[in-house]
């Protein structure tokens, strides 16, 4: 969901994020990643401008970060 609210594609993030994009592709797949993998999918993502939402009761999610000056 992250990565489709930027329009990137697999290659985008693992691009981004420094990680190969088997990486990716086993990670939103649902398989094990190396949690270094994942804090520098996150960064990427973050850095973009999404920032992530924890569970509230409501779920988890993403947002786009509020602008400075808006």
């Amino acid at each position: 969901m992250a990565r489709a609210a930027l329009g990137w594609t697999t290659q985008d993030l693992a691009r981004e994020a420094g990680v190969g994009g088997n990486t990716i592709n086993r990670f939103e797949a649902g398989q094990d990643a190396r949690i270094s993998s994942v804090d520098k999918m996150r960064s990427a993502l973050e850095a973009a401008g999404l920032e992530f939402i924890p569970e509230n009761g409501g779920g988890a999610g993403i947002r786009f970060r509020e602008r400075k000056g808006s």
